[in-house]
Formats: C-alpha cells, sequence, structure tokens
C-alpha cells in the first residue's frame, strides 16, 4: 500500500495542504486539542461554530461530524486549501450529509450582512500572524457575530513586545503580551480569561461575551471539571 502524503517532511507555510498551515507533524495534535478545549469549555452538538482561517479544516474534520447539520461554519480566504480538506481529510458525504458552509473571503463582513450567530468562534492561530488592524478587526467582528452567551476561543504568542506592523504576517508569527490582549478584547466588550490548556507553541485566551458561563472556570481546566460541572447543571435544570 502506497504511504499517505502527509507532508511531514515540510517546512509550515510549504506548498501542502497540511503544511500550509502550520507544523505538518502537529496537524493531528491542533486538531485534538483544540476541540478538545471546545467541549471542555461546552460545545455541543447543537451549538453553531464558526472556525477563522480554517485553512484544510485540520479542526473542521472534527467538527463537521461533531456538530448537528449546519453547525459548522469554516471562513478562509484559500479555496484551494479548503478543496483538499474535504477531499483529503472530510469527504463529500460528509459535506453532502452535515452540509457545513465554507466563506471564502478575508474577514466575515458577508456573514455579518447575511445576520448570522454562532455559540464559539475559533481563532486558532490567527492572532499568531495578525498586525493590530487586524487584530481589533477579528475582536471587533467576533463580538458581532457571537450570541449573547458565546465565546471566542483563540491562540497567540506570547512575547515581551508588541507586534507594531499592519496586516497578515505569514507564514511568520508576532507576538503580544497577555496585558495587550486583555486589554484589546476588554475594549471591545469581552471578558478575558487566560486558559490554562497546553499549545506546542502559543498560548489559549477566553474572549467570553456577558451570558457566557465562566464562574466554574479556574486553575484545574479539565474534562472531569466541566464534566462535574455541566452534569450538575443539567440535574438542576
Amino acid at each position: 500500500m502506497t504511504e499517505e502524503d502527509l507532508g511531514l517532511v515540510l517546512q509550515p507555510g510549504g506548498d501542502h495542504y497540511r503544511a500550509y498551515v502550520g507544523p505538518p507533524q502537529d496537524y493531528d495534535l491542533v486538531a485534538a486539542m483544540a476541540f478538545g478545549l471546545l467541549c471542555t469549555l461546552g460545545l455541543r452538538q447543537q451549538h453553531r461554530v464558526l472556525d477563522i482561517g480554517c485553512g484544510s479544516l485540520r479542526v473542521g474534520r472534527l467538527l463537521i461530524p461533531y456538530l448537528n447539520r449546519g453547525g459548522y461554519t469554516g471562513l478562509d480566504p484559500h479555496a484551494w486549501l479548503v478543496e483538499q480538506g474535504i477531499q483529503r481529510e472530510v469527504g463529500e458525504d460528509q459535506v453532502r450529509i452535515k452540509q457545513p458552509h465554507f466563506v471564502h473571503a478575508e474577514d466575515a463582513t458577508s456573514l455579518l450582512q447575511a445576520g448570522e450567530t454562532f455559540d464559539y468562534v475559533l481563532a486558532q492561530s490567527i492572532f499568531s500572524h495578525c498586525g493590530p488592524d487586524l487584530l481589533e478587526q477579528w475582536l471587533r467582528q467576533s463580538w458581532q457575530l457571537l450570541s449573547e452567551a458565546g465565546a471566542l476561543v483563540a491562540t497567540y504568542v506570547a512575547g515581551n513586545q508588541n507586534c507594531v506592523q499592519e496586516g497578515w504576517i505569514y507564514p511568520d508569527c508576532v507576538t503580544y503580551t497577555e496585558d495587550t490582549i486583555i486589554r484589546l478584547g476588554s475594549a471591545h466588550g469581552f471578558r478575558c480569561i487566560p486558559l490554562n490548556w497546553r499549545h506546542p507553541r502559543q498560548r489559549w485566551m477566553l474572549f467570553a461575551k456577558p451570558g457566557f458561563d465562566i464562574g466554574w472556570l479556574g486553575q484545574d481546566l479539565s474534562w472531569n471539571t466541566a464534566f462535574d460541572h455541566f452534569q450538575g447543571r443539567m440535574q438542576t435544570a
């Protein structure tokens, strides 16, 4: 049997559907990490998720079958990446059954104009390539797209210096201080909570709308803690 081409020897940003979106050897790890975090934060099958920079459906290949029909929206300017993800990771039958929505654009303007709303917005390794102008754009648009009980879950590269270069910087990464990320998120109305959820190179931040349940979040961010919390809420409802 011919070995599957996973692009493992290529550098991030390489001309391969897995390598283009990051280190190809971490493709599976990043997918599991992001999916596990969303479920730990309360994601259920009936929720609607916007995956910013969905690329080749690294996380989408787990979210699409998990969510109910029409629950997944992937946004990415590179149609070829999404098409490769469908062909090589998801399959046309899954698209037909689950009916995910794909938007090929640089921002979420069309979703805002259509009046779309989401329970979760995922921005995995997006802020790590955004100048401050784009970072604030995504915070603003995410706030507008989220329900009152929704949340943006995003990563960034922590550093002692804040990026000053504007626009999209890729495949290079940019850094921000934690204080800056929290300040910018708070300025757009979010309650910002650093998440103790391991990432190979970045840090996770939760940007919660007023109705999102954050009272149980603490240092022990684990499936067991989340299960006990949400199970208790279901039993008392």
